[in-house]
């Protein structure tokens, strides 16, 4: 199966940016979620974690 893909993608001019590129967004996304994780407020984060928790909300049927 994989000589199939390989065989075909060996016809893409360019083809070996993409993997580069996926690695580069999956990296940055990945930093960018830490970076708001370790500067979120800590009363956002207290208050978000306490929705599940939160009755006052709740719809009647």
């Amino acid at each position: 199966m994989l000589k199939f893909v390989k065989g075909n993608l060996e016809n893409i001019d360019g083809v070996e940016i993409y993997p580069i590129i996926s690695l580069l967004i999956f990296f940055i996304f990945f930093v960018a979620l830490f970076w708001w994780v370790f500067t979120a407020k800590k009363d956002h984060i207290k208050e978000v974690s306490n929705i599940p928790l939160d009755n006052s909300n709740e719809d009647t049927l």
